[in-house]
């Protein structure tokens, strides 16, 4: 069982009138890899300076292995933060860069033996890829390995965890990949927690034992990188993580909901009858009828080619459908579409209702088509899956 390190309760930071953390809870465990994510002024990085000691809270309280760590600055606690300017020491080699922290005094007023202190950094630069690189100059390093130096300085030390502050910022996307994999890597192979910033969605879907999607101050939902992404908690966080489709229904029963006149069956229950829901439906779960069969049917009006698929706009009476496929349609087919249960998820209605996706009201003459043009009736497979 994960080992619970680090506790936020009910905490709270405001400027002036201006709150940008309101009243959060959250507890992040033992080596794991954990990531705020969020637009700007989501309150993401406010979280992660007060975890550092960089800011205290207005209220509520910080817990570090079980203790109340509100009052104690941030060089005595067992955190280290990389930004997204490494601050790398430019008239110093890599070696040096990397020593510096182990040649500073410690507490105890005692100095690190130098050997001990060329073991340490050797030991360091080879967890980062960087064994050969001891003597050279900083300034003469790419971004990728600039950030490799800055990470082993600020692990030499041998924190119980490392804060992250949007570290692949300045790095371009092939290099930004290439490091999201060996930071993975260098948390696993150090076993420590890693707290992650970022506003970018595919990051923290690609590193994150646990994601926390952030907004206006809120917590809006934590989970699983697989959990966020097939079970958003509501319209935020289903727009935010990875494109949507996301319309207006109402829920007939358990495991049936209607939109657009059409009642589909999916794996939802719990909603009241009549229940007004958002309904999200990811651009691959949709499959593409050509012969203008299925339960929609509309018109290509728009097509992406993606390299691996085509992100494919269907008009449904003025709702804009996107559709992800390897399968081509020219702009100006009629196609119908399919949506199987599970490609289906159903949330209650919240605050962000109606702020995402285009949500276009249907025609009256939808109202109309009989519930036995459209089967809604389950197979024991479904049932199973439903339990």
């Amino acid at each position: 069982m994960a080992k619970e390190l680090i506790r936020l309760s009910d905490c709270k930071v405001a400027f002036d009138s201006n709150v940008v953390l309101n009243n959060i809870n959250l507890y992040i465990n033992d080596r794991e890899f954990l990531t705020l994510l969020g637009s700007s002024g989501c309150g993401k990085t406010t979280t992660l300076r007060i975890i550092g000691g960089f800011l205290k809270p207005n209220s509520g309280d910080i817990f570090f292995d079980g203790v109340r760590i509100n009052d104690v600055p941030p060089h005595k606690r067992s955190v280290n933060t990389i930004f997204q300017k490494y601050a790398l020491f430019t008239h110093l080699n890599v070696f040096e860069n990397v020593a510096f922290g182990l040649r500073l005094a410690r507490p105890d007023g005692k100095k690190i033996d130098k050997h001990e202190i060329s073991r340490r950094v050797l030991e360091m630069l080879d967890v980062v890829s960087l064994k050969d690189f001891g003597k050279r100059d900083v300034s003469s390093l790419s971004g990728g390995q600039q950030q490799r130096v800055a990470i082993a300085r600020a692990l030499i030390n041998k924190p119980k965890v490392l804060l992250l502050d949007e570290p692949l910022g300045a790095l371009d996307m092939r290099l930004r990949k290439d490091m999201q994999n060996e930071l993975k890597q260098i948390q696993q192979a150090m076993g420590i927690t890693f707290i992650y910033v970022t506003h970018d969605q595919e990051e923290a879907l690609a590193m994150s034992d646990t994601i926390v999607v952030m907004e206006g101050g809120d917590i809006q939902q934590i989970g699983t990188p697989e959990g966020i992404y097939n079970e958003p908690k509501n319209a935020f966080v289903a727009d935010f993580i990875g494109e949507s489709n996301i319309v207006d229904g109402f829920m007939h029963s358990d495991g049936v909901v209607e939109i657009f006149g059409r009642k589909f069956k999916c794996l939802d229950k719990g909603f009241a009858p009549r229940e007004p829901v958002d309904v999200v439906i990811r651009p691959e779960d949709i499959d593409i009828d050509v012969s203008g069969k299925g339960k929609l049917r509309g018109t290509v009006t728009g097509v992406t080619f993606r390299g691996v698929m085509y992100d494919i706009i269907v008009d449904f009476h003025g709702f804009k459908w996107l559709i992800q496929t390897t399968d081509l349609c020219p702009v100006g087919t009629d196609i119908g579409i399919r949506i199987e249960p599970d490609g289906i998820h159903v949330m209650k209605k919240s605050r962000f209702s109606g702020m995402y996706g285009d949500y276009s009201s249907y025609s009256d003459e939808y109202d109309n088509i009989s519930d036995a043009e459209y089967d809604t009736e389950e197979t024991a497979e479904q049932k199973g899956v439903r339990g």
